[in-house]
């Protein structure tokens, strides 16, 4: 389990293709202090699995599934990727429960500027935005974030100059894509009461605050 707080920026230093799969090599620093064969380490938000390490690297397999359902295949040599560790116990829970398990893809609509933060505008399917609700937590690129507003196939966030500098987000441009994780609690709600069926082409979610409400979920 993660939670979103980036720990450090790292640097795809080598892809190995196969047929299906991908194999990456990540150059990182602070992370690289306690890492351990078999560790799970979330890249742009997707849990993956150290299978080597060296003082300086970490290569990880990319399954077929993963690879589907994820922008890493997009990467090229010398992209920069968001990393981090698992949470330990005892650690300060600072953002939110991430999964690394990634719901789909989207795409930066616009980045704008609003006094000291930056707008972020990303549209995305309905298997995203059906778990999206203002002041709700979502995972870009494993990021954890807030919220802003929302309306059909798009949502904003807010990102402070900290997250900006720190993450891919603060350089990724209108029309990338990136890794959307939706919040797991909502994911669980929804099937535990029976409403885990897709909506259909044009109809909403009826997982809404109004029928938290009235379930006794919320105040």
């Amino acid at each position: 389990m993660f939670t979103g707080l980036v720990e450090e920026l790292g640097k795809v230093r080598a892809i190995a293709r196969g047929v299906k799969s991908v194999r990456l090599t990540i150059s990182a620093s602070t992370i690289m202090s306690d890492v351990k064969i078999g560790d799970s380490i979330a890249v742009n938000g997707t849990c993956l699995t150290v299978v080597e390490f060296t003082e300086k690297e970490f290569t990880a397999d990319v399954m077929p599934e993963t690879v589907k359902s994820t922008a890493l295949a997009d990467l090229k040599i010398g992209n920069i990727v968001n990393l981090e560790r698992t949470l330990r116990l005892g650690d300060r829970f600072g953002g939110h429960i991430v999964s690394g398990h990634i719901d789909g893809v989207g795409t930066i609509l616009s980045k704008e500027a609003n006094d000291n933060a930056m707008i972020v505008k990303v549209k995305a399917g309905p298997e995203i935005m059906r778990y999206i609700m203002k002041k709700g937590s979502i995972a870009i690129d494993g990021i954890s974030l807030t919220v802003v507003e929302y309306e059909g196939d798009w949502f904003t966030v807010s990102l402070i100059p900290h997250s900006a500098s720190m993450t891919t987000l603060g350089f990724k441009k209108t029309g990338d894509i990136v890794n959307l994780e939706a919040d797991v609690i909502g994911k669980y709600v929804e099937k535990l009461l029976g409403l885990h069926t897709p909506p259909k082409q044009g109809e909403t979610s009826k997982l809404s605050m109004s029928f938290l409400q009235q379930n006794g979920f919320t105040i």
